[in-house]
C-alpha cells in the first residue's frame, strides 16, 4: 500500500500528458485507484485544459452543473449545491467577496492549471466544509519533469455582441530539473494573460399588480389581468484583464533522498469593469389602472404547496400611454461601473519525508489572502420629455413618456411608442438638455480575507495491508469588510442639474440590443455618463457633476449641496476571525478483493465577529465571541470484484460553515425600497450534512469504463432566509388606482426595518390634497429585513449519476480513420426534499392568488441553482494530429437568484430558470511536433436565457440574450 501523508497525495504529482484519449485515459486510471470517489480531468497539453474557462471545464463531470454570467461559467454546483470547497495543490483558497467556497474561477486561468480533481466522498484527512465536494486545482511538479518543458500559447477572443473587437490570450510555461552536487532542483513556472469582453442582453418585465373585473378603474375588463408594472432593458457588458503565475521549487538534497523541500507560489491579478446600462420604464405603475392592453395571454401559474394558484390574464401587447398630468411612466437612463479589482496571493512551503520502512510525513506552512477593491460611479438620468403635458405645481425631475410593448412569440420587448400622443422624437433622446441628474451612488469599497495554515500529516505503514494516518492541522481565517460609500438621490427638478450642465460627460448609450435576436422595439437612442470616462478619470466625473449642481443652484435657487466622498459605512463594517484546530485519525487497509479507509477528524473552531453598533447616530465597536466543535466519521470502502469491475461505498459527516456577512453584525442599505436588508445572525451554527454513497464502474475496454453511482445527503441546520417585510396598506388613489401605502417613518413597528436612504416610490403616501402619492425630494420608508436562521428540520438530497467513456482506437486494423472517434457522456439526476423554512407570496402575488381562492402561499424553500435532471455528451476526434470535440451540455429547469437588476424576489419566489443546453466545440491541428493551431467556440447556437416567475412555465419575467464567442490562435512547444 503506498503510503499518503496528505490527502490526495498519492494522486498530487502531475506531469505533462498529450492528446485528448492520453488525458481521459490517465484521469480514468486515477479514480479507479483511488480508495475514495474522486473524479479527474487532465490537460491534453501544456495549458490546455478541454475549456477556456475553469466552471466549464468542471462541466464535464458527472454531477456537477454550473451557472453562467453574460454566457460565461462563473459558479459551480456539485451534486446540486454551491456549497463547496476549492484549493490549489491542496492549500485552501480564500475568494473576493464573504463566501466559504475559495478563490472564484474567474480569477485562475485554465491555462496555469495541469489536473482538476473532485472529491465526492471525503476522507478523515479531507478539510472540512463540502457539502457537494472538494475541488483540487494542480498544477505540474517539477521533480516528476522527464524532459526540459517551455511551451507558449497565443489566442485572440472573439464576442459575437462585443463592439470592442478581439481580446489577447498569452499563456507561456517553463519547467526543468537538474540533478547536481548538493541534490536534484526542479522548477516549474507559468504566466498566462488574458483580456475578455462578455456581454448579454437582459429584458425585463414586471406583471405582478392586479386589475379587477369588477374593480372599478377605467381600464378594467371582463375578466381579471396582471398590467404592466415595469420595463427594463438591461445591457450587461464584463471587460476582465487577468494575469495569474504559477511557480514552483522542489529540491530533493544528496544524502536524504527520502526528503524533500518544496515551494510553491500562485499569484493572481484580476480586474474586472463593468459597463452596463440599464433603461427604465419607471412609474408605469401608476397607470395600471387606466393604461388598456391590446391583447392578452393566459399564464397558469400551477400549484405550489398543495394549492393550485389558477391562472389569470397577463398583458402582452400595448401602449402605455402618458398620464393625463404629464407625470408618467418615466424613462430612466442609468449606468452601472461596478468594477472588482482583486489581488489573491497562496504560497505554501513544506517538506515530505520518510524515516526507515514505516512512518512518513509531511509538514507544511501555507497562506491564501484576496484583496479586492469595488471602486464605482453609478448614475442615473431621467429623461425630461418636452412633449409631455405640464403642470405648475409638479416639481418632481421626471415626467412622461408613452412606451409600447409586445410579449408575443416568448420574447419581452418594448421601446418608446413615437406614435403615441406626447412622444417624444428621436432627436429629443439624444439633446444632453432632456436630461436631469436623478442619483449618484459613489464606492471605493474594499474587501479583506486571509488564511492561514499549519499542517503535519503522517502515516505509519504497518504492511502493505495496512497503514494509519494521522494528523494536525491549525489555521487562522479573517475576513473584513469595509463599505465606502456616498449616494445621493435627486426627485426635486429645482436640484437636478440637467444634461447640458455637464455634457461634456455624456455619451450615446449602445443601441445594439437588437444584435441577439434581431428585435425592432428597444429603446435605441440615449444618453448615459460615459462609462469610458468613469474607468479613466473618476474624480473628473464627481468634480465635473458637482460643479453642474453648482451651476444649477444657481439659476434655479436651490441649495442643494455637492455630492460628497465617498465614506465608511459604520453600519456595515465588520471584522471577523475564526481559529480552527483539526485532528484526525484514519485506518487504511486491504484484504483480498477490499481496500477502503475509516476514521475520525475532530474540530474545534472559536469565532469573534467586531462589527458596529449605531446608537443615537454613533458606532459603536462591538465584538460577539462562539465556538463550536465537531466530531466527523468518514468510511470508505472499495471492492475490486473483478479485473473490470469496481464496487464502492462511502458514508461520511462533513459541516457548511456560514458565509462571513452572514455572521456579522451590520447591515447595508440600498437605493431601493424592493431588496430586503440583510441582517447578520452572529448565532448561525454551521448545517451539518451526513453523506452516502454506493457506486458500481465497469471498466469494460482499455481507456474505457461505464459507471452508475447513487447518492444522499441529509442536511440539518440549513440556511434558510427568514423575511420580515413592512405593512402594506392598500389605498385607493384619486385614479382608482390600489397603491400599496408602506410606514415611512421610524422605527417601522408593524414589520421591516426603516431605510433612510431609499426613494419611497409607489410605497409614499397619498398626498391628502390630490390624494394622489408625491415622492418629490423624499427618502426614508420602511423596507423588509432578512435574517439568515438554521431551519429546524431536515433535507434530503438524493441523486443518480451515471457516467460513459469509450473510443473506437482499438479498432484500428478496421476502421481506419474512423478509428479515431470517442465519446463521453454523463447524466445526473437530483431531487430535494425541503425542511421547515419557507419563501411567502408578496403582498401584490398574494392578492392575485386570492383572486383564484389561493391563500396563505408559501413555497418550502429549496437549493438554490439545483437542476433535477442534467447531462453533457462530447463526441471527439484524435488521429492524424488532427483533435476535435464538440460539447452539448443541457440542464432542466431549477430556482435561479441571478434574475438581472434587482436583488428581491419577484412574487416572493427565487425565479425559474428554464431548462437550457449549450453547444461548445473546438478543432487543433498539430502541424507537427512543436507547432498546433485550433480554433475554439462557445454557445454556438447562442442559446438564450428564459426565467418565468413563480412556477416552470409559468409568467415570462426574465430573459438573458448570450453571445458567442470564439477563441483562436496557435501554441508552440520548444
Amino acid at each position: 500500500m503506498p503510503a499518503a501523508s496528505v490527502e490526495g497525495e498519492a494522486r498530487q504529482d502531475v506531469v505533462v500528458v498529450t492528446g485528448i484519449r492520453a488525458s481521459l485515459a490517465t484521469a480514468l486510471n486515477e479514480k479507479r485507484a483511488a480508495d475514495n470517489l474522486v473524479e479527474v480531468i487532465r490537460a491534453e497539453d501544456i495549458g490546455k485544459l478541454p475549456d477556456q474557462n475553469l466552471a466549464e471545464v468542471l462541466e464535464n463531470i458527472p454531477g456537477v452543473q454550473i451557472t453562467r454570467e453574460a454566457g460565461v461559467g462563473k459558479g459551480v454546483q456539485i451534486r446540486g449545491t454551491n456549497s463547496n470547497r476549492t484549493e490549489i495543490n491542496g492549500v485552501s483558497t480564500v475568494g473576493s467577496g464573504s463566501g466559504r467556497g475559495g478563490i472564484s474561477f474567474e480569477d485562475v486561468s485554465a491555462a496555469m492549471i495541469a489536473a482538476v480533481e473532485v472529491t465526492k466522498a471525503s476522507e478523515a484527512k479531507t478539510i472540512e466544509g463540502s457539502v457537494g465536494g472538494t475541488i483540487n486545482l494542480r498544477t505540474i511538479r517539477p521533480l516528476d519533469l522527464d524532459d526540459r518543458l517551455l511551451s507558449v500559447r497565443i489566442q485572440g477572443e472573439d464576442s459575437s455582441l462585443t463592439t470592442d473587437g478581439i481580446k489577447p490570450r498569452l499563456s507561456g510555461a517553463y519547467g526543468d530539473n537538474w540533478t547536481t552536487s548538493a541534490g536534484e532542483f526542479g522548477v516549474v513556472a507559468s504566466l498566462s494573460y488574458a483580456e475578455q469582453d462578455a456581454t448579454a442582453f437582459r429584458p425585463r418585465v414586471d406583471r405582478d399588480n392586479f386589475v379587477a373585473a369588477d374593480g372599478g378603474s377605467a381600464n378594467a375588463q371582463a375578466f381579471n389581468f396582471l398590467p404592466i408594472q415595469f420595463l427594463i432593458q438591461d445591457y450587461d457588458n464584463y471587460e476582465s484583464e487577468t494575469t495569474n503565475f504559477s511557480g514552483s521549487l522542489e529540491f530533493r538534497p544528496t544524502g536524504l533522498e527520502n526528503m524533500k523541500f518544496y515551494f510553491d507560489a500562485i499569484v493572481n491579478d484580476q480586474e474586472r469593469r463593468e459597463q452596463s446600462s440599464r433603461v427604465q420604464a419607471s412609474g408605469v405603475s401608476d397607470l395600471a389602472g387606466t393604461s388598456v392592453p391590446d391583447q392578452f395571454e393566459t399564464v397558469n401559474f400551477g400549484s405550489i404547496g398543495g394549492q393550485n394558484l389558477g391562472s389569470v390574464e397577463a398583458a402582452v401587447r400595448g401602449v402605455i400611454p402618458v398620464q393625463s398630468d404629464g407625470s408618467d411612466g418615466n424613462l430612466r437612463l442609468s449606468g452601472d461601473t461596478n468594477s472588482r479589482l482583486t489581488d489573491s496571493r497562496i504560497f505554501r512551503l513544506g517538506t515530505d519525508w520518510t524515516l526507515g520502512d514505516k512512518l512518513s510525513g509531511r509538514v507544511e506552512i501555507a497562506t491564501a489572502t484576496s484583496d479586492t477593491k469595488t471602486p464605482s460611479i453609478n448614475t442615473t438620468l431621467n429623461f425630461l420629455n418636452p412633449n409631455a403635458p405640464t403642470s405648475p405645481t409638479y416639481t418632481a425631475n421626471d415626467n412622461g413618456t408613452p412606451f409600447a410593448y409586445d410579449l408575443t412569440g416568448g420574447r419581452l420587448t418594448w421601446g418608446i411608442a413615437y406614435d403615441a400622443p406626447f412622444a417624444p422624437t428621436a432627436a429629443d433622446m439624444v439633446d444632453p438638455a432632456n436630461y436631469a441628474l436623478q442619483q449618484v451612488q459613489l464606492s471605493k469599497s474594499k474587501a479583506e480575507n486571509s488564511e492561514d495554515a499549519f499542517r503535519a500529516d503522517f502515516t505509519y505503514e504497518e504492511n502493505e495491508s495496512f497503514s494509519f494516518d494521522f494528523g494536525y492541522r491549525f489555521n487562522k481565517t479573517t475576513s473584513l469588510n469595509d463599505d465606502i460609500t456616498s449616494n445621493v438621490s435627486l426627485s426635486l427638478l429645482r436640484d437636478s442639474p440637467t444634461g447640458d450642465l455637464f455634457a461634456d460627460l455624456l455619451a450615446p448609450g449602445p443601441n445594439n440590443f437588437n444584435a441577439a435576436d434581431g428585435r425592432a422595439l428597444y429603446v435605441r437612442d440615449f444618453l448615459l455618463i460615459n462609462p469610458d470616462i468613469v474607468a479613466s478619470d473618476p474624480q473628473r466625473v464627481l468634480d465635473t457633476l458637482n460643479a453642474a449642481i453648482a451651476a444649477n443652484n444657481l439659476i434655479t435657487g436651490s441649495t442643494r449641496g455637492p455630492i460628497s466622498a465617498p465614506t465608511s459605512a459604520q453600519a456595515a463594517f465588520f471584522d471577523i476571525e475564526e481559529k480552527t484546530h483539526a485532528w484526525y485519525g484514519q485506518a487504511n487497509f486491504s484484504a483480498g478483493m477490499f481496500r477502503g479507509n475509516a476514521g475520525l477528524r475532530y474540530i474545534q473552531t472559536d469565532i469573534a465577529s467586531t462589527g458596529n453598533t449605531i446608537v443615537g447616530g454613533v458606532a459603536a465597536p462591538t465584538t460577539t465571541e462562539g465556538s463550536y466543535d465537531f466530531v466527523l466519521p468518514r468510511f470508505n470502502l472499495v471492492a475490486d470484484v473483478r479485473d473490470d469491475v469496481v464496487l464502492r461505498a462511502s458514508w461520511g459527516k462533513d459541516i457548511r460553515r456560514p458565509d462571513f456577512d452572514d455572521l456579522s453584525t451590520s447591515y447595508t442599505f440600498t437605493t431601493s425600497p424592493n431588496p430586503a436588508v440583510n441582517l447578520g445572525n452572529p448565532g448561525l451554527e454551521p448545517q451539518v450534512t451526513e453523506s452516502f454513497d454506493l457506486g458500481a464502474e465497469w471498466y469494460f475496454a482499455p481507456s474505457a469504463v461505464l459507471s452508475v453511482g447513487i447518492f444522499q445527503k441529509k442536511r440539518t441546520g440549513l440556511f434558510v432566509s427568514q423575511q420580515e417585510n413592512p405593512v402594506e396598506t392598500p389605498t385607493v388613489d384619486a385614479n382608482g388606482v390600489t397603491q400599496l401605502v408602506r410606514d415611512v417613518t421610524d422605527p417601522c413597528e408593524g414589520g421591516g426595518i426603516f431605510n433612510p436612504i431609499s426613494p419611497r416610490n409607489v410605497f409614499a403616501p397619498l398626498d391628502p390634497v390630490t390624494n394622489l402619492q408625491t415622492t418629490s425630494g423624499v427618502a426614508g420608508v420602511c423596507v423588509p429585513s432578512a435574517q439568515l436562521v438554521n431551519d429546524p428540520g431536515e433535507t434530503t438530497q438524493k441523486g443518480v449519476e451515471v457516467a460513459f467513456q469509450y473510443d473506437l482506437s482499438a479498432f484500428e486494423d478496421r476502421l481506419g480513420w474512423a478509428s479515431g472517434f470517442g465519446v463521453v457522456a454523463n447524466y445526473t439526476h437530483l431531487s430535494f426534499s425541503p425542511g421547515e423554512g419557507v419563501w411567502e407570496a408578496t403582498s401584490r402575488a398574494a392578492t392575485v392568488f386570492a383572486a383564484n381562492g389561493a391563500t396563505d402561499v408559501q413555497l418550502p424553500v429549496t437549493e438554490i441553482d439545483l437542476s433535477e435532471d442534467s447531462y453533457n455528451t462530447t463526441l471527439y476526434y484524435e488521429k492524424y494530429g488532427l483533435s476535435a470535440r464538440a460539447r452539448y451540455t443541457w440542464r432542466s429547469a431549477y430556482r435561479s437568484e441571478d434574475f438581472g437588476s434587482t436583488s428581491s424576489y419577484p412574487w416572493g419566489f427565487p425565479v425559474i430558470q428554464e431548462a437550457r443546453g449549450q453547444l461548445n466545440a473546438s478543432i487543433n491541428y498539430a502541424v507537427n511536433e512543436h507547432l498546433n493551431i485550433g480554433i475554439e467556440g462557445v454557445n454556438l447556437t447562442e442559446s438564450p436565457v428564459e426565467q418565468s416567475c413563480v412556477n416552470e412555465g409559468g409568467l415570462l419575467c426574465f430573459q438573458g440574450l448570450t453571445d458567442r464567442r470564439v477563441v483562436f490562435g496557435a501554441s508552440y512547444n520548444f
